[in-house]
């Protein structure tokens, strides 16, 4: 309140500049500047009231008052009306409302009291711009359009296809840049089975979200739509890369499922277009006859394509071509694939016994002797007289009671006690606490030995033991 300029025009005042050498004046402006609050205290002061009127403007006394009240403050009451006879005319400019009524002397020469001003017309608003306007006007048909979403989205759910279609249209005409309004009448027409119709309104939707750089989740639910639509039509190439288009965009768990969905089928449709078993029977013969000139890889090039065109589901001799795809891998040392193949022909036939012939010959060869035995056991059950089976389980027998009579040489031993590690049954065994003990028990005194082979369950284990080569008796 009392800055410098409220200062300046005390000091140029002739009646209010005395003031400024008052102690007791100077620190009663401090005292208000430092709380305003206090000026109730100080308004009775004629000193204030006169450097109020001075300073900001406002009539708080006459200056005939003021000179009074000067006088009676005592200090520097002399120089201030000295200064104050030096010029009158500042005085009457300060004494806008006299404090005595004035004769007809000085009404005369007062000049004439200004005229209040007129009342200022509130400013009119300033017209808005074009850009603006059209911002409005952008933003209501938005609004607009949005209803007419939730009217379509509405007539959806009831199965009113075609009025969905129409709210849906209203929508795009007035705010395109919201792609949903497609894709949302894409999936009207998906449900209706006009396919191509929803088609080209996912390829509007995806151009367009490009256009908008809209939200990829947006574009990829276009794109998945429209891989929809072309399964429908049996165009699964193309779904299919349209998927992995949708993919790209966001990857999320429906579209990869869709993905895979489509694929299998095409997978399956391409394997029954191939089928004919008459170029099936053919292929096998080929087989055959590769088989019997000891043209092996030939010949499992000829039995995998007569699966391929006689496969298990239409064709009931499709085990006996795995069985002999099988007899061609065990002659060229392909034992992993061979035994898969043995596997297969024995799901597809269990009392077929060649089937177990082969299984049981690729784990001898192998050397799982053990697993070798139980197979020929397993087709022995289906057919006691097969004699390959019998020849099959002797030379297993044999085998086991050469590693147990220590005949087998350190190559042999080693060999079979990788490949017993191997085996899971076998590190569930050495894992066992409880064997893990009896081992030990065995390895520091062997006679312990037949107290353990009194229980059954440590019997079975440590024969397992033996047998693979793991634990050596005697």
């Amino acid at each position: 309140m009392f800055g410098p300029e409220f200062m300046a025009k005390l000091h140029v005042n002739p009646q209010t500049r005395p003031l400024l050498s008052q102690p007791d004046f100077m620190a009663m402006l401090h005292d208000m500047g430092s709380n305003p609050a206090n000026m109730s205290k100080y308004l009775a002061d004629p000193r204030l009231q006169q450097a109020l009127s001075v300073g900001l403007g406002i009539n708080m006394m006459s200056g005939d008052k003021f000179k009074q009240e000067q006088g009676m403050n005592g200090a520097g009451a002399a120089s201030s009306a000295a200064e104050a006879e030096e010029d009158d005319s500042d005085d009457e400019m300060l004494d806008l409302e006299p404090a005595e009524p004035l004769g007809p002397t000085d009404a005369a020469n007062k000049p004439a009291p200004a005229k209040p001003a007129a009342p200022q017309k509130p400013a009119e608003p300033e017209p808005e711009s074009e850009e603006q306007l059209e911002r409005k006007a952008k933003l209501q048909r938005k609004e607009e359009a949005l209803k007419a979403k939730e009217q379509g989205n509405a007539a959806y759910k009831a199965k009113n296809f075609d009025e969905a279609i129409s709210h849906y249209d209203k929508a795009y005409e007035l705010f395109d840049e919201d792609i949903s309004f497609l894709t949302n009448r894409a999936a009207v027409q998906y449900e209706k089975g006009s396919y191509p119709e929803c088609i080209a309104d996912c390829d509007k939707a995806v151009e367009r979200g490009r256009e908008l750089r809209a939200d990829y989740k947006m574009v990829a639910k276009a794109l998945t739509r429209k891989g929809n639509a072309l399964v429908k039509m049996d165009q699964l190439s193309d779904a299919i890369a349209t998927y992995h288009k949708a993919l790209t965009e966001h990857r999320n768990a429906d579209t990869l499922k869709r993905l895979q969905d489509t694929e299998r089928l095409q997978k399956e449709q391409t394997e029954a277009a191939y089928i004919n078993l008459d170029v099936s029977n053919e292929e096998k013969e080929k087989g055959n006859q590769a088989f019997k000139e000891q043209k092996y890889p030939e010949a499992v090039k000829h039995y995998t394509e007569a699966l391929a065109r006689g496969p298990p589901k239409v064709n009931p001799e499709a085990h006996k071509l795995y069985s002999n795809r099988a007899a061609c891998y065990t002659k060229l040392g392909a034992w992993d694939a061979g035994l898969k193949d043995a596997d297969e022909c024995i799901a597809l036939k269990p009392d077929f016994a060649k089937g177990y012939v082969r299984k049981g010959h690729l784990q001898f060869f192998m050397k799982e002797h053990d697993e070798a035995m139980k197979t020929y056991e397993q087709g022995l059950s289906y057919d006691k007289d097969n004699s390959e089976l019998r020849e099959g389980l002797m030379r297993c027998q044999q085998a086991i009671n050469k590693f147990m009579s220590g005949d087998a040489t350190e190559e042999e031993l080693a060999q079979r006690r990788t490949r017993a590690m191997a085996d899971p049954e076998i590190q569930n065994i050495m894992t066992d606490p409880v064997m893990r003990q009896v081992l030990q028990d065995l390895q520091e005194n062997p006679r312990t030995a037949q107290k353990h082979m009194q229980e059954p369950q440590i019997r079975m284990k440590l024969d397992k033991l033996i047998k693979s080569g793991i634990v050596r008796m005697g």
